[in-house]
């Protein structure tokens, strides 16, 4: 799935397009940044298993967008249909959005976020959801215009 966006604020041009095989060293650099930014880490074998998912033609995989400035990533987006028990429809779930912090306020989550709506909505999927952390004020700001805070609080097993 593709997508194209290229919006113009404060002179910053971008386009938003489908992972390709030839991003790996740009992917892994901006996935790295992520884990960091969340005070995590995976071992190297997830980044080409994840790597290998995301460019797959499995359903049950991950697809990815990314965020491209003069030729250089500057933001990426994983997400994943899958079905819901309370829904004939599947659901989308956005797994991972990262922008480099110099690109952060120009658009580049937004048009992320919203490539992955235009997925979605050629997926006949209209439920589209994600997580942050509290602490994610700069991001939670532009959540909060478009998307619906819930009030679910999520646990895992320990």
């Amino acid at each position: 799935m593709s997508a194209t966006v290229e919006p113009m604020l404060d002179d910053t041009t971008f386009s938003v397009r489908a992972l390709r095989a030839d991003d790996w060293p740009q992917w892994a650099e901006l996935w790295t940044d992520y884990l960091t930014f969340y005070e995590s880490s995976v071992e190297p074998d997830v980044y080409d298993t994840t790597f290998s998912r995301l460019l797959g033609d499995d359903p049950q995989d991950f697809s990815a967008f990314v965020a491209e400035k003069d030729g250089q990533l500057v933001g990426l987006t994983h997400y994943l249909f899958h079905r819901h028990a309370w829904k004939n429809e599947n659901v989308c779930y956005l797994q991972d959005l990262y922008a480099r912090p110099e690109t952060r306020g120009t658009g580049v989550g937004r048009a992320l976020i919203e490539a992955v709506y235009a997925a979605a909505d050629r997926n006949g999927t209209p439920s589209v959801y994600w997580l942050t952390q509290d602490f994610n004020d700069t991001a939670r700001k532009l959540y909060d215009r478009i998307g619906n805070l819930t009030p679910f609080i999520r646990y895992q097993r320990p």
